[in-house]
């Protein structure tokens, strides 16, 4: 773990490589896939151990649901529509339109994919459960090989 300010981090390695956590007093901020990174032998940060240990149990297929205090960092908007993120089961999908009318309305279907496009909390905040409304995979910041591995995975948990 290294300390930025306030911040602590992590790495975990997972299947589909290294996810960077990163976590201050309050909670989790950001579970993104890195390049790199090393985290020192003891983690101090209650928020990361907790994390890292939620998601040691996800990748084997031992735990569904994420049960970790989120930080969401972004604007009222986007908060909305993370926490609603929250909300797709495991196993299942949405569309971006369908998610859209739970927020706002069909027609911010653009503004929930550019949402998702910002989720710092990726798995946590599951934005790869969401998809087209032909039900094909669009975009993904975490790289549309991922988003098709978790949907995969988890259809097969």
């Amino acid at each position: 773990m290294e300390k930025e300010g306030k911040i602590a981090r992590a790495f975990f390695r997972s299947p589909l490589g290294l996810i960077e956590i990163r976590a201050d007093d309050d909670g989790i901020v950001s579970v993104l896939f890195s390049n790199g990174g090393k985290s020192e032998d003891k983690i101090t940060n209650r928020f990361l151990k907790k994390c890292l240990l939620e998601l040691e149990e996800y990748f084997t297929g031992k735990r569904q649901k994420f049960d970790l205090t989120l930080g969401f960092e972004g604007t009222t908007w986007q908060k909305k529509v993370w926490r609603e993120l929250l909300k797709i089961p495991f196993g299942q999908t949405v569309s971006y339109s369908e998610l859209a009318e739970k927020v706002g309305g069909k027609q911010m279907a653009h503004a929930v994919a550019s949402a998702c496009a910002q989720n710092k909390l990726m798995l946590l905040a599951p934005c790869h459960r969401v998809i087209g409304a032909d039900g094909q995979l669009k975009g993904y910041s975490g790289g549309f090989r991922h988003k098709k591995w978790l949907l995969d995975f988890e259809k097969g948990n």
